[in-house]
């Protein structure tokens, strides 16, 4: 392999994977317009035509914005690369820092992702305080904002950089096998953020408070007992001081586990309804799917930095993607290189990760029907359809490639065919597939 075929590699399955992102979006837009006029027969009782039409209105705009964003990330990608931006930036280090090769590693490899995080404040400004209050659901002050990317610098600064500076140190030390020590060490890594999240990082972002001790939580509980799960706390966290989308989710890891209602969700459900919902989570934990999933991204990063050990001793690698290593050697830029190309070359993937996990979604539901009523979760995803603005007539194609749950009549349809009878605000029969 040449520099010269490599780049012109990277650049065709750049231009594929854009226009296969752009026609993907205009599809999903063109699809979703054309169904906006009437809302599908079996959710005409529990959706009504304004709500149907808010959801749609809103897809489009989400879907129009992601694409301006896949835009821009092309052209900064472009401009990173080919047109010599991280060559530029490397050079600056290599003359400041070349007597502290881990040093100017560092500096070269944190700069490049803030300078990414920057370019993208623009557009998550916009998607917050314009598209998101547009349609009513931000609750968020600019003051929160702001505050909100502090934190999170300073939570990437204090976890990230000791965890990139070990990296690089491996890289430098381990020799040829370093990809295998640096796939022990983040799998190390990745396995303490999930002991620490819940404790640890998400309190720096929200508040959280024990369910109250009611009817619904004696409810959760006897479900939890009767599905044989044991959980370190029921939460409610306080969700509605950013948006008003609701939604719930366990957390930790082994005995750490915690189960976390965001408040929004809590005002729109019945107890009935929560309870469906708790059982389809629990249904993700009966079936492993967490564990699956995390053994998962194990297997990929192992393979993925068995590859980059590889890339990262072939020239062509370099050159072809606009860098020339200089003094301070190859680690951050192979590093910089290979997490800014890849996505160009695995997205046409997508459709199998995302029917994986619609998969997963449908073993959940079955296992929240065997422990609860069908129809409770089926009016329950009807309301959040409706409340979070979810469209109900998605392209599929679009689907395949983008949406980690079901569409909502196959959902729907199929946990009524589990044998439940329709709920007075769910759909009716007729929405089987």
């Amino acid at each position: 392999m040449t520099a010269t075929g490599f780049a012109l590699l990277f650049l065709f399955a750049l231009t594929c994977s854009t226009v296969l992102r752009l026609w993907l979006g205009m599809r999903q837009v063109r699809h979703v317009r054309q169904h906006r006029g009437a809302v599908p027969q079996a959710f005409a009782e529990g959706i009504s035509l304004s709500a149907h039409q808010r959801a749609a209105d809103y897809t489009v705009a989400r879907v129009g914005l992601g694409l301006v964003d896949a835009l821009a990330n092309v052209f900064l990608l472009i401009a990173l690369t080919l047109l010599g931006g991280l060559q530029w930036i490397y050079d600056q280090f290599d003359l400041c820092c070349s007597g502290s090769p881990l040093l100017a590693q560092l500096g070269f490899v944190a700069t490049v992702a803030v300078l990414g995080s920057l370019l993208d404040l623009p557009l998550a400004w916009y998607r917050q305080f314009r598209l998101e209050k547009r349609f009513g659901f931000n609750r968020m002050s600019p003051a929160l904002f702001i505050a909100d990317i502090a934190r999170g610098t300073l939570l990437a600064a204090l976890i990230g950089l000791p965890m990139i500076a070990l990296v690089l140190w491996l890289m430098q030390q381990s020799g040829s096998a370093w990809w295998f020590w640096v796939w022990l060490a983040w799998m190390s890594f990745n396995l303490v953020l999930l002991v620490l999240y819940p404790t640890v990082i998400a309190p720096r972002f929200n508040t959280f408070e024990p369910l109250p001790d009611n009817a619904l939580r004696d409810r959760v509980e006897s479900l939890l007992r009767r599905c044989g799960f044991t959980v370190s706390g029921l939460y409610v966290m306080d969700g509605s001081r950013r948006s008003s989308h609701g939604n719930a989710y366990f957390t930790g890891f082994g005995k750490a586990k915690r189960i976390v209602f965001f408040d929004t969700l809590l005002q729109r459900l019945d107890a009935d309804q929560i309870e469906a919902v708790l059982a389809h989570e629990l249904g993700h934990f009966r079936h492993r799917h967490i564990l699956k999933r995390i053994a998962l991204s194990f297997v990929g990063s192992f393979l993925g930095l068995a590859l980059l050990g590889w890339l990262a001793q072939q020239p062509w690698f370099y050159a072809g993607l606009g860098m020339t290593p200089g003094l301070i050697g190859y680690e951050g830029p192979a590093l910089v290189l290979f997490m800014l190309a890849l996505p160009a070359f695995v997205f046409p993937m997508r459709p199998l990760a995302a029917w994986m996990s619609r998969r997963d979604e449908f073993e959940a539901d079955a296992y929240a029907a065997g422990q609860t009523e069908a129809r409770h979760l089926a009016s329950a995803l009807v309301r959040l359809y409706k409340d979070n603005a979810t469209t109900l007539t998605p392209d599929p194609v679009h689907s395949a490639f983008y949406d980690s749950h079901p569409p909502a009549s196959v959902r729907v349809g199929r946990l009524l065919g589990l044998g439940a009878a329709p709920p007075g605000n769910a759909p009716t029969a007729g929405a089987h597939a």
